[in-house]
């Protein structure tokens, strides 16, 4: 760890990208006004200081590597946070102990070093640290490239062997968790954290026992980025248990009467029951496995919401209708926890864009915005705060253009 001691940061990333992972936990609700944080791999903790300097955190700052602990105790000090931040020699894989209960933290952060311990391992162990409706931002590397180069592979695959946007939220949901944003780092990320390193190592000297090595292998990662930069991508997911009191699934042939059902009793006519039944009969529409419902704790379907392929511009696109909770169990969570179901099941199957025309003071809560900020319209005139969008994968190249529904919804 000498040739990295004393750089600003370990792995790609910035202040700017740290604050907007903050803003996306605030999908989850408001933090407490001072919230407990669990920073792992801290490095030399500079989403610590930022997180305790704009967030008000009290933060524990966890990392094997006792020379990053202590300039992250010096930069405290100097900033006037030393006591918001407790730097804790510890494994961040082996969390037991006083120091670690459960349900001890409101947010558990992770920027760049859940990789040392795999992506599915800490989403596993470290569950259990979230307090109730507390938040794990963790991210890795991940392809963002569908056919990803030779090259690229050849680094990759016998390291740590990368996945897609999809199988990362596959992977999240499978571990219990709602997936509430994914960010792809911004180029800059890299520049921030190789730009540094780059530096030292033209400096270090390689007769230092063991620096050649390093320095090898810091020169390959860097040119292999540099080469090969477009194939993958650092992604900060945003992640939430899912909520207890609802069973979230796919339907099945033995829900289709208690989906009508819902719809039915849902809105003020038929419509969208009908156009349930509808869309299930038009193969051009209807996704499998995109068709959910969140159940009540005796077993009876609460709640229920649809995602259909619809096209913006000529191009695949997915839309979110209709969203339908019975009257016995609206304002309970149902629908929210339904919604953010189907979306997790659309993203892990690998859907780019997903629209909804509805309320506008309802739907932001799930990062849905303007659609006309993305240069989408629909072909019929709605207020432009209720025809919204929200990219399910932001490393794609997205359409833009008008959208264009399934016949069945009439428009």
């Amino acid at each position: 760890m000498t040739l990295h001691r004393g750089l600003p940061r370990q792995s790609p990333g910035s202040d700017r990208t740290t604050r907007h992972l903050l803003s996306l936990a605030a999908l989850a609700g408001p933090l407490p006004e001072r919230p407990r944080v669990l920073d792992l791999g801290c490095g030399p903790g500079r989403a610590s200081l930022l997180l305790a300097e704009e967030a008000g955190a009290r933060v524990t700052a966890v990392d094997l590597h006792e020379p990053f602990l202590d300039e992250l105790r010096e930069a405290a000090a100097a900033r006037g946070l030393g006591d918001a931040i407790q730097a804790v020699n510890a494994d961040m894989g082996v969390l037991d102990g006083p120091a670690f209960p459960d349900g001890s933290f409101d947010l558990v952060w992770a920027e760049g070093s859940a990789y040392s311990i795999g992506f599915d391992t800490a989403l596993a162990r470290w569950k259990r640290l979230l307090a109730p409706g507390g938040v794990l931002v963790a991210s890795d590397c991940e392809w963002v490239a569908e056919r990803p180069s030779a090259g690229a592979r050849a680094f990759w695959d016998p390291r740590y062997p990368l996945r897609s946007r999809a199988d990362h939220a596959a992977a999240a949901v499978a571990a219990g968790y709602d997936v509430l944003g994914a960010y792809l780092q911004p180029e800059s990320d890299w520049d921030e954290y190789y730009g540094p390193l780059s530096e030292r190592v033209e400096r270090a000297d390689p007769a230092v026992p063991g620096m050649a090595g390093a320095l090898a292998t810091s020169r390959e990662e860097i040119a292999v980025r540099r080469a090969h930069g477009a194939d993958y991508g650092y992604t900060g997911y945003v992640l939430r248990p899912v909520d207890p009191r609802w069973r979230t699934r796919p339907e099945t042939a033995a829900d289709i009467a208690a989906v009508h059902a819902v719809n039915a009793a849902a809105f003020a006519t038929g419509a969208e029951a009908d156009l349930v039944e509808a869309l299930r009969e038009d193969p051009g529409a209807w996704l499998d496995g995109l068709s959910y419902v969140a159940e009540a704790p005796d077993g009876t379907v609460a709640a229920y919401a649809l995602i259909t392929r619809c096209h913006v511009g000529g191009a695949p696109a997915a839309a979110l209708a209709p969203v339908a909770v019975h009257p016995r169990f609206q304002r309970q969570g149902a629908g929210a926890a339904v919604v953010r179901a189907v979306t997790d099941a659309a993203r892990a199957r690998g859907e780019k864009l997903l629209l909804v025309l509805g309320h506008p003071e309802y739907y932001p809560r799930f990062g849905f915005a303007p659609a006309s900020r993305l240069g989408i319209r629909p072909g019929f005139q709605v207020p432009d705060e209720a025809m919204t969008a929200l990219v399910l994968d932001d490393g794609a190249r997205l359409p833009r253009g008008e959208i264009t529904y399934p016949a069945a919804f009439g428009v």
